[in-house]
């Protein structure tokens, strides 16, 4: 990955409060991993940003560099790597997820 590409993360990783490196858009994502992700932040409530990665090869590639994750989706909070999606079901259903967003300040969504 060039510096390039990981400044260009960096900053999407740092322009919101959540962010979701998706396959696809919240409306339509374009796999079932993605897809249970935007329906775990929905039903969380939080404000969050989205990248699909099929719009941008090197930022699909980098963001596995930058996490050292293999999979997308990728989930951010407060700048922080948290996992895909298998992990946030597992924080959602355990409540964790929901106590992390209130114990960081997340925003609600509109």
């Amino acid at each position: 990955m060039t510096d390039t590409v990981q400044a260009r993360i960096d900053d999407i990783v740092k322009s919101a409060d959540v962010v979701l490196f998706m396959k696809g858009t919240p409306l339509f994502p374009q796999c079932g991993f993605s897809s249970r992700a935007i329906a775990i932040l929905d039903h969380v409530g939080v404000a969050y940003e989205s990248v699909d990665v099929l719009q941008d090869q090197e930022v699909r590639q980098g963001i596995k560099a930058y996490s050292e994750w293999p999979t997308i989706p990728q989930l951010y909070v407060k700048g922080e790597f948290l996992g895909g999606s298998d992990i946030m079901m597992e924080m959602f259903e355990a409540g964790e997820l929901q106590q992390l967003m209130t114990e960081r300040g997340v925003a609600r969504a509109e």
